[in-house]
């Protein structure tokens, strides 16, 4: 191939020196054929192929390695074949004498062939997008995987990202309500995937079935709702490219936090600390671009959706209520009634007709028994023989000074010192656990053993004055001599008149 100089020179000679062509190939020593093409080219145009390569050994099986890869579409990612794989079949299978590089070349570009290509897209302000991502981290000294909410604002960039135990229905409706919170405002419109918690069934026309849960958030905040292709991502690719910059930004090293609380804490500081970047080919910082996003949100509605997920139970014989596989107590006199079960993130509540009977710490687990012991008094008093041996009272964190008063009790009346002692027990049902401690403490100093001053002791603490004991009940009390006052002595008063 001639250099581009040889090029200039015989152009120039032909149509600025106005010379003929059969003169430029007689004074370069070229060829009349390479200068007509170098009149016609102010460049080498290089080789033209005019006929596909040809493949002797390799040509007949090309049908062969196209159906394999056709095939590999529905294969999982990881067992799909690799031009090696894809050689050695043909080799064993086929006979194929060739060398692996042809091989490899033709499933390179088969594979090239079959990728799909992406539309750039224009995101107007106040739209969103959400998605979940998993990540590592040490809650209260618990090495565990997280689950955090995402939503992106695609024309801003601007995230909001919280952590949760599990990806649950009220994970996913508290992460709303408190993005929703963070910019101040509801989006116009949030795309997702098709996720479990927020789509029952995707119908054979492309209309997706809601669940209750989802239809309760979108009739709440009056949002549209959009969903992407089921499995491609990259219709909601905006979230995704944030699930992974919050996984090695916001999350490496691995977090360690003594609560979610303080977790969540810690992420709200980076969303808000990254809005001073910027992102993109954008000039401008993340925070600038938010300001037409937070002008197209709608307003906050007065009152927040709760974010829970509700369902109906029964309560057993044992005064439990199951709710995700695990057993949380109500108070006995609820036995075998039905309850409405609300699931938050961070506790369960019981209701029965309507009014709340118990409220527990959420447990993540499975098979956990969540009690809470007030529960169990009022029939563990018809039973004293139970007390020991009641499993919502097993690990029951008492301060010491209520198993003195037990053995006091015992030792004083026997059985029935066991039920008064129930009955102290069950004082934490109306009052605060510290007020009864400190009757018990006060009782036990005074020698006033027993259920009545105990009481009495507790009483009059909330309403702040002295307690006042019956010491004819209780004659084991300090009693006081007080004498009759008579003329006579006040004599000694008097001088000359104490003799």
């Amino acid at each position: 191939m001639f250099a581009v100089e040889v090029y200039a020179a015989v152009r120039r000679f032909v149509f600025i020196e106005g010379h003929s062509r059969r003169e430029a190939a007689r004074v370069f020593g070229l060829n009349r054929e390479t200068v007509l093409k170098m009149c016609r080219f102010s460049l080498p145009p290089g080789y033209t192929r005019t006929l596909p390569v040809s493949k002797p050994k390799l040509g007949a099986l090309l049908p062969v390695i196209d159906a394999i890869l056709e095939a590999d579409q529905m294969a999982p990612v990881k067992q799909r074949h690799t031009a090696k794989r894809i050689f050695e079949r043909l080799r064993d299978e086929h006979g194929f004498a060739g060398g692996y590089t042809v091989v490899k070349d033709h499933v390179r570009v088969g594979r090239a062939r079959g990728r799909e290509t992406f539309v750039p897209l224009s995101h107007p302000p106040g739209h969103a997008q959400v998605d979940f991502g998993e990540a590592v981290g040490v809650i209260g000294g618990v090495r565990q995987t997280i689950h955090f909410f995402c939503m992106d604002l695609p024309q801003s960039d601007a995230c909001f990202v919280k952590a949760y135990p599990r990806e649950t229905t009220e994970a996913f409706l508290d992460g709303h309500i408190a993005s929703f919170a963070f910019f101040g405002g509801v989006p116009l419109s949030i795309l997702y995937d098709n996720l479990k918690i927020a789509v029952a069934k995707i119908c054979g026309d492309g209309k997706r079935e809601r669940t209750r849960a989802f239809t309760e958030l979108v009739s709440h905040y009056l949002f549209a709702d959009r969903f992407g292709r089921p499995g491609k991502g990259n219709d909601k690719g905006k979230v995704e490219g944030l699930v992974k910059y919050a996984r090695a930004n916001f999350m490496t090293p691995i977090p360690v936090a003594t609560s979610f609380d303080d977790l969540n804490a810690l992420l709200a500081e980076r969303c808000r600390t990254r809005q001073g970047d910027r992102a993109g080919r954008h000039s401008e910082t993340i925070g600038e671009r938010l300001v037409a996003d937070l002008a197209a949100l709608r307003g906050l509605p007065v009152v927040p959706l709760e974010p829970c997920e509700k369902r109906a139970a029964r309560v057993s014989s044992t005064a439990l209520v199951r709710y995700r596989c695990n057993d949380y107590s109500v108070p006995t006199a609820y036995g075998f009634r039905d309850v409405v079960v609300k699931g938050f993130v961070d506790e369960v509540v019981i209701l029965c007709g309507g009014a709340v009977v118990a409220r527990h710490p959420r447990a993540y687990g499975a098979g956990e028994f969540v009690a809470d012991p007030l529960h169990y008094l009022a029939l563990i008093e018809t039973k004293p023989n139970a007390l020991d041996q009641a499993a919502a009272l097993q690990g029951w964190d008492l301060p010491e000074v209520f198993q003195h008063l037990r053995h006091l009790l015992e030792a004083r009346m026997g059985n029935r010192g066991k039920r008064e002692f129930i009955q102290v027990l069950r004082l934490m049902e109306a009052m605060p656990k510290e007020s009864v401690t400190f009757a018990v403490t006060e009782a036990i100093r005074l020698g006033a053993i027993g259920f009545d001053a105990v009481k009495l002791i507790a009483l009059a603490r909330l309403e702040r004055r002295p307690a006042r004991l019956d010491l004819a009940v209780y004659p084991h009390l300090p009693q006081m001599a007080v004498k009759m006052t008579s003329a006579a002595d006040y004599a000694v008063l008097l001088p000359g008149l104490a003799a």
